[in-house]
């Protein structure tokens, strides 16, 4: 006679374990090994200096509210990334019209062992700072996260929500428009 039930048979049926969620980070690591990298990204999206520790924290405060939610479908870094965007963008949309532009040379410039070499950062930075103004935000946040934080195509794809194509056609453009207002600067035109 045919044992039918494998289970009469000896056999063990196989059990497929849940699928586990992955487990969020903490935030204090994300705040830790994050937080150099948030605050870049809001200066150099546009936000004003006066206000870059309060929209840094504003992103962390997103992110407080929002990290037992984080599955993982990107990296915390890339997830970051579009919660500072729209920071930014509030902080850019809030800003006065009226601002010139200008910023106080060595405010946030990297020291360097010489006042004239402290002096010359300091009028790099904020000849950057002047020309990333001149781009489009589309374009400014591919090159910001390109040439600056030296993320790749897809990631700043999946960064921005653009297609992969996308996001080189606007590299390309950024590019060329930022080395038009740098030697524009330089020739002070602008």
């Amino acid at each position: 006679m045919a044992v039918t039930d494998s289970r009469a048979a000896g056999h063990v049926p196989v059990v497929p374990l849940a699928a586990s969620k992955p487990v969020a980070p903490s935030f204090e690591a994300v705040y830790a090994e994050h937080f150099a990298f948030v605050w870049r990204i809001v200066r150099r999206l546009g936000v004003a200096d006066r206000h870059l520790d309060d929209a840094a924290q504003d992103v962390f405060v997103v992110v407080h509210r929002k990290l037992a939610g984080f599955q993982g479908r990107s990296s915390v870094r890339t997830w970051l990334y579009s919660i500072a965007r729209r920071v930014a963008s509030d902080y850019r949309r809030r800003s006065s019209r009226k601002e010139s532009g200008c910023e106080p040379l060595g405010s946030h410039a990297a020291a360097g062992p010489t006042p004239l070499q402290e002096v010359e950062t300091s009028e790099a930075v904020a000849m950057l700072h002047r020309a990333l103004e001149h781009l489009p935000v589309a374009q400014r946040e591919v090159f910001v996260l390109a040439e600056l934080e030296q993320m790749t195509a897809p990631e700043i794809a999946a960064a921005t929500g653009a297609p992969v194509n996308t996001v080189y056609s606007r590299l390309r453009l950024a590019r060329g428009a930022f080395n038009e207002a740098v030697a524009a600067l330089a020739e002070g035109k602008r």
